[in-house]
């Protein structure tokens, strides 16, 4: 065929095309503001935890041995006395059986008799189920717990992922989560995530748990709640309620 019979794809005109450009910016730009919050939380809270995890676990499952860990033991190690060792044993309790179980339990229940049933309904899932996530991912990788000196507060089970730095953390995302959208959100914020921090700085302390237990804690936390929290929250924020 001669090339001047050929049947070329028209081009818009230059100004068509820059009204079309315009006009898909305007609307990606209007789906981000309209859904800023949740993008970022997906990006927070979601892909860069999944992304750690994922870097973590692989080096856990090769049984290859991360270069920061036992500096980082050793050198907490150096920090030892009567004062702080009891104020980290004081925390390592709080962070699970003596603080955070039974917080967590009250505010199921507290959510639940004021009937906000759809919060209470995702605290409880996103509490109740971190804990048995970790259960199954302990015994999943069966890594066993640091021994480079003898634990004033001595741990026997599996160590990856810390179940004290994924219960608290757990806490703290609902916490975060369930306040976000109210006046107190900066307070929960900090009380939550210093609390949070203390107690894996505390699991360390006592060399029961890797830094990389702790991470991985903190990480499976955020995939774990955040997802939890999308689905029960899909349709409207916490404490709204649906017309009609």
């Amino acid at each position: 065929m001669p090339p001047e019979d050929r049947i070329l794809p028209k081009t818009p005109p230059p100004s068509v095309a820059m009204r079309m450009l315009a006009s898909a910016t305007a609307a990606t730009a209007r789906f981000i503001g309209r859904h800023f919050w949740r993008l970022t939380l997906v990006f927070v809270g979601l892909l860069l935890p999944l992304w750690g995890f994922a870097e973590l676990a692989d080096e856990i499952h090769e049984r290859e041995a991360v270069a920061f860990d036992e500096p980082i033991l050793l050198g907490l190690q150096t920090l030892h006395g009567p004062v702080l060792d009891r104020f980290f044993v004081s925390v390592s309790h709080l962070g699970y059986l003596y603080g955070v179980v039974p917080f967590d339990i009250a505010l199921v229940a507290w959510l639940a008799v004021r009937r906000h049933l759809r919060e209470a309904i995702f605290a409880g899932i996103a509490l109740g189920g971190s804990g048995l996530l970790n259960l199954g991912t302990k015994l999943l990788f069966a890594r066993e717990r640091p021994d480079l000196w003898a634990s004033i507060a001595p741990e026997h089970n599996y160590s990856f992922p810390s179940g004290h730095a994924m219960g608290s953390m757990t806490l703290a995302w609902v916490l975060v989560l369930l306040a976000w959208h109210t006046r107190a959100r900066w307070w929960v914020v900090a009380a939550s995530l210093a609390f949070a921090f203390l107690v894996g700085l505390s699991r360390l302390y006592l060399g029961v748990h890797y830094p990389t237990d702790i991470l991985a804690g903190w990480a499976a936390a955020s995939l774990w709640v955040v997802s939890t929290y999308l689905v029960a929250f899909r349709f409207r924020r916490p404490w709204e309620r649906l017309e009609g």
